[in-house]
């Protein structure tokens, strides 16, 4: 039997009713500056696990804990000098730094998967503010089916979870678009472990040093995103078209023309004017209306790996990789 689903876009109403549920222990989704993410209290195995199941999510991947500013965040990491100044920067935003959890941590293993680390973040706006009435830190993976494409707004959210949460906190479509930037200190290195919502020579600016990436074999999971196959549509997904084949949906950047365009169940672009910021806030959108266009292919044209660019490529790729 399907459940009755609220949807509240008053802030007040929505963060009084919000907290109700998540204090029984009960995930609700909630709007974010990147995406929306399905929320739980941190601390509560039970409501952690509610996340899994209602996700279908394994538990070896570890969920982003949210908390309302650097306070609540120090009260479960340790933060050196180079993190506390990306935070002091980039805070509240879309922005996640993977620290060493401290032992008097309230935050549930479950939500770690089981790792002396935690990813933190501090999101913009309504869920900011949810957090603060409520109290504790929120785990809150995006708001979808695993590995399926993220949710930028209430009605993703309900035509993919609809049948299985009782709220959503409603705030419009995301302005980011794409889940947060991952970075990790290590040995005095910064590791991008995810590209995201903020740019990685926003970040270098800041820290006066070069971010890490680690090529070649596939990383151990460290954080959210990183499996291979990840933010996949029900079609196939080809990356760099050049043509488009009859039947094929089409997603291009920047108004180029591709060949063969009219054989496209249908063609959109994700910023006609070549702004990666623009194309980052209508990718997953993008991706979902051209899955529901009947393709049995998505094919993208090429866009920019620079700036926002390289999230975008980062999780095109992640959606063109072999399924399991």
């Amino acid at each position: 039997m399907a459940r009755h689903i609220d949807i509240l876009s008053d802030p007040e109403r929505g963060i009084r009713e919000a907290t109700i549920l998540l204090a029984r222990g009960l995930p609700v989704a909630v709007p974010t500056e990147t995406v929306y993410g399905l929320a739980a209290d941190a601390t509560n195995p039970k409501a952690i696990a509610r996340i899994y199941e209602t996700k279908g999510r394994p538990q070896f991947n570890p969920l982003i804990c949210h908390m309302s500013d650097l306070a609540m965040a120090e009260r479960h990491a340790v933060f050196d000098p180079v993190s506390r100044r990306l935070a002091e920067a980039f805070w509240p935003g879309p922005l996640t730094l993977v620290l060493p959890l401290k032992a008097e941590s309230t935050i549930h293993p479950l939500a770690t998967a089981g790792l002396n680390s935690v990813g933190i973040r501090v999101p913009m706006g309504f869920a900011g503010e949810l957090i603060r009435a409520f109290g504790r830190p929120l785990a809150a993976p995006s708001a979808n089916t695993s590995g399926k494409i993220s949710a930028t707004s209430a009605d993703h959210v309900e035509a993919d979870l609809g049948t299985m949460i009782e709220l959503i906190l409603e705030a419009g479509s995301s302005a980011v678009g794409v889940e947060s930037t991952i970075v990790k200190i290590e040995d005095g290195e910064i590791r991008l472990l995810r590209p995201g919502g903020l740019a990685a020579e926003d970040i270098e600016r800041v820290a006066g040093q070069a971010l890490v990436r680690k090529e070649g074999a596939t990383p151990a999971i460290e954080a959210p995103g990183m499996l291979a196959s990840h933010y996949a549509p029900g079609a196939a997904v080809r990356l760099d078209a050049r043509d488009v084949s009859f039947g094929e949906a089409l997603i291009r950047f920047g108004a180029a023309d591709i060949v063969g365009e009219k054989n496209a169940t249908i063609v959109l672009d994700l910023s006609a004017s070549g702004d990666l910021s623009e194309a980052a806030a209508n990718l997953f959108d993008f991706m979902k209306r051209a899955d529901a266009s009947g393709a049995s292919t998505i094919a993208f044209s090429a866009i920019p790996d620079e700036g926002l660019g390289e999230a975008i490529n980062d999780r095109l790729r992640r959606a063109a990789a072999p399924r399991e």
